[in-house]
């Protein structure tokens, strides 16, 4: 198994930021094609903010929240992906050093899988697994680290894209690496559990 090996994991998933009430209660969303995912939802003039994060079982690696105008393309990943590498080169020098390969999962949006994006994880040596659509119950991101955003910061009203970074950078920094680490071990019996029920969703 992927998780099993002596390699770096690590994980990508985005959410869509916006007005909510009770996060508690809202389903899964997706658009054709893409992988459902689960939204943070705040308050900011009714505008979306999507946060795009990368993570492993120590904790957060490099973030970016969006402007709500921007739309990401194949293009436009390649470029954060890019980002991600400087920013483990910085936080991860020894382990580049050893020249492991990274294990990237990410769904199977278009940006994901654009030639360009192919090209270039290819170039890093890269393995990334295969993803089904529509299954946020294998998704990390999903089942673990935005669930717990959407609770801690849903109450909370933000006046502008300046004034949201500080309070999701507060939420990363009073995660401890159990939390980050709980939400990896449990991907492969999640993996065993989708197997299990012939593609079926379960929460």
């Amino acid at each position: 198994m992927l998780l099993s090996r002596h390699r770096k994991v690590f994980y990508i998933e985005s959410s869509l930021v916006m007005k909510s009430d009770n996060p508690k209660k809202r389903k899964p969303w997706g658009l054709p094609g893409h992988a459902s995912t689960f939204t943070a939802k705040l308050n900011i003039h009714g505008k979306k903010l999507m946060i795009c994060i990368w993570w492993d079982q120590l904790g957060e690696v490099y973030y970016e929240l969006l402007n709500p105008s921007e739309t990401i393309t194949g293009t436009l990943y390649r470029i954060r992906l890019m980002r991600l590498t400087r920013a483990l080169k910085e936080k991860f020098l020894q382990y580049y050093s050893r020249h492991h390969k990274i294990i990237l999962l990410h769904d199977n949006a278009r940006p994901h899988v654009a030639v360009t994006v192919k090209y270039y994880l290819k170039t890093l040596g890269s393995k990334v697994p295969p993803h089904s659509p529509y299954s946020p119950d294998i998704a990390p991101s999903d089942y673990h680290l935005f669930r717990s955003v959407a609770h801690a910061l849903s109450e909370q009203r933000f006046t502008s894209y300046e004034d949201t970074k500080p309070r999701v950078d507060s939420w990363i920094t009073s995660k401890d690496k159990e939390f980050f680490r709980l939400g990896i071990r449990t991907l492969p019996e999640r993996w065993k559990k989708v197997s299990a029920s012939d593609g079926q969703y379960f929460d």
